[in-house]
Parts: C-alpha cells; sequence; structure tokens
C-alpha cells in the first residue's frame, strides 16, 4: 500500500531511510512563483534525497496541490499524473498576454462591453466536453527537442500538434467585472491558460489568466497538503530526533 503523507497524516513522518528507499508519496502545496522543479529540489536538498519527482507541473504563478514521490515510489509518478485535476483561478476580461497569464506583459487591452454574467456563463459550457487543444507557446512541449517558451522567448511562434483533453466541469463562481472567479474539473494535459484565451476569443473581448489554485488531484486534496515550510519543520524535528543526548 502506497504511504500518503499530508497534513492528517504529519503526526507519523517517515524517517529519511524510509524516503530515500521504499519511498513515500508527499501532498504538497506549491507556494506562488515557485516551479515545480523548485519544489522537487527544496525536498530533496531538505531531506538528502536521491530519487525524487513530481506527478504534474504546475505553471509558475500557480498554486496549490503538487504531488512529490521519492524513493521507490517514484515509479508511482505516472500514475498519479493520470489522475483528473481541479482548479480553481481567476480571469481577467479585455487583457491579453503572450503567455496567456500574467507571467509576460499585457499585449492588448479591449473594452469589454455589455458583458454579462449570464454571457460568461453560456460561453463557459460551451467548452465542457471533449475536444481538441492547443499548447501555448509559453509552456514545456517541445518542438525538436526544444522546449516551445525557448521559441517564444525570441519572440517566434512554431506549429503546435493539438491534443485531445476533456473539460468534465467548468463553471461560473462569480464575476466582477473584469474578473470571473471559475471552477474547472479536467483532463491530464490541460492547460487552463489555453482555456481561459480561448474563453475570451469567444466573448470577443480576449482574457488572460490572473490566479490559478490547483484544488484536487483524483481522490487528494489541497487541503491535506503541506507547506514548504511545514516540511522544513518536520526535517529539524528529525534533526532533533538524532541527537544523543550528552
Amino acid at each position: 500500500m502506497t504511504e500518503i503523507i499530508g497534513r492528517s497524516s504529519s503526526n507519523r513522518f517517515p524517517t529519511q531511510s524510509v524516503m530515500n528507499g521504499a519511498g513515500i508519496v508527499l501532498l504538497v502545496d506549491k507556494p506562488m512563483d515557485w516551479t515545480s522543479f523548485d519544489v522537487v529540489a527544496k525536498i530533496r536538498s531538505l531531506f538528502n534525497l536521491d530519487r525524487i519527482g513530481h506527478a504534474g507541473t504546475l505553471d509558475p504563478r500557480a498554486t496549490g496541490l503538487l504531488i512529490v514521490c521519492t524513493g521507490k515510489k517514484t515509479k508511482a509518478v505516472s500514475g498519479f499524473a493520470e489522475l483528473e485535476k481541479e482548479y480553481e483561478g481567476v480571469m481577467t476580461l479585455g487583457k491579453t498576454t503572450p503567455s496567456f497569464d500574467s507571467e509576460t506583459e499585457v499585449l492588448e487591452v479591449r473594452d469589454i462591453g455589455e458583458i454579462h454574467s449570464s454571457d460568461v456563463a453560456r460561453v463557459l459550457t460551451e467548452f465542457k466536453g471533449k475536444q481538441l487543444q492547443t499548447p501555448p507557446m509559453y509552456s514545456a512541449v517541445k518542438r525538436k527537442g526544444k522546449p516551445l517558451y525557448k521559441y517564444a522567448r525570441k519572440g517566434r511562434i512554431v506549429e503546435r500538434e493539438p491534443k485531445e483533453i476533456e473539460i468534465k466541469e467548468i463553471l461560473l463562481l462569480d464575476f466582477q467585472p473584469p474578473d470571473v472567479r471559475f471552477r474547472v474539473v479536467c483532463s491530464k494535459g490541460t492547460y487552463i491558460r489555453s482555456l481561459v484565451h480561448d474563453v475570451g476569443a469567444r466573448l470577443g473581448c480576449g482574457a488572460m489568466l490572473s490566479e490559478l489554485r490547483r484544488t484536487r488531484i483524483g481522490p487528494y486534496d489541497v487541503h491535506d497538503a503541506l507547506t514548504i515550510g511545514e516540511l522544513a519543520e518536520f526535517r529539524n524535528r528529525l534533526r532533533l530526533a538524532v541527537i544523543p543526548f550528552s
């Protein structure tokens, strides 16, 4: 049985030998402006781990649930990556950027006109179901062995192959113009940035992703995820536990 370590099980945090050997699965709450690799590197350093990996990248500007596997449990990464994802986010209507989010400068500003919550709700429902989605240029998808974002940073747009995704649920949570708060349940490989960009195009005013938080991966919820600070505290406890009494 796979050992899942989150907030509800933190009172039995494993030893370093277990993490490096049989391995564990950590539920981590990724902070803003950290890459998924930053999180992995920090945990590797905290616990002096040899084998560690994550199951599903989160963009630097996104926060929320990241599943991290260590030791022999790194073999389970692909299985976790297949699970459906749930996100809550905010899209800002009337603004577009090259990266489709706040990582790059605003490219164009448009008047959102007389767009009402009913218009937004209607357009969102049009995206429910299976569909082809083109990866954004600012992404790690590779073309000829090079990540797309490297082309994008040089101002180049290259041909990208659309991939089938599924939007299982998409709901309008709140509309305070120009900001739309929404929830999405989707299949693996879905770019929420691209979804927001496409929603803005269909509304006729453009849109960019302003906030994004991954709240769930399969049965695992972000409320049970540990912060980097909490993980550092557990590491300190482990250090104290091995210091002999004088």
